[in-house]
């Protein structure tokens, strides 16, 4: 909550560019599962954002969206993430990101990580998976936050290790539920996701 009693309003970045390289470059964000594209699914995680930017080449889409590219092209996800940041037409008091490889994150995902950001004095909240390893792309950051994080010099956002980028936030770490943590980053990921 905000000192004036109103709801913290969350916004999105959902991270859909990121070079597949382990599944020969395919369009991770096109994948269907049980006939639903990665996209769709991460757009229907972050339904509770007000507005939601994609990083990632322009496809049709079942909400509107405003889209993005890191520049250059290929900066990686913390570079993603700061060119989503710029995009927002009202900037949000919080910022789920979401890497749109991660099918199981949900609605419900999202609003633990966000009641736990609103919950404590924090600069944001990141699931972790069922080994204790924090997924700094399925989070709720405060915008404020990531923004003061950000390199002073814009030419240092390209191949930015998004660990570096959050070193000096101050996270809770929010435990997964069933498969929330769970990734597709090679085809055999994708036929555990699909079985």
């Amino acid at each position: 909550m905000t000192t004036t009693g109103e709801p913290l309003r969350l916004g999105a970045v959902v991270l859909a560019g990121g070079q597949a390289v382990r599944m020969g470059g395919l369009d991770k964000a096109s994948i269907e599962i049980d006939g639903v594209t990665l996209l769709e699914r991460a757009l229907a995680a972050t339904m509770s954002a007000v507005e939601v930017v994609v990083v990632g080449e322009q496809v049709p889409t079942t909400r509107p969206v405003t889209w993005t590219r890191e520049d250059p092209a290929g900066g990686g996800p913390a570079a993603g993430l700061l060119a989503g940041l710029d995009r927002f037409l009202v900037p949000p008091d919080l910022v789920c990101v979401l890497a749109v490889d991660m099918p199981r994150v949900n609605a419900g995902t999202v609003a633990r990580l966000t009641w736990a950001v609103e919950a404590a004095p924090v600069d944001g909240a990141v699931l972790v998976d069922d080994a204790a390893r924090a997924q700094p792309l399925a989070a709720v950051y405060r915008r404020t936050a990531l923004a003061a994080a950000r390199p002073s010099n814009p030419e240092l956002e390209h191949g930015l290790a998004v660990r570096s980028l959050l070193a000096s936030l101050h996270l809770v770490e929010v435990p997964c539920v069933g498969e929330e943590a769970q990734d597709v980053d090679t085809w055999e990921d994708l036929r555990a996701l699909r079985r």
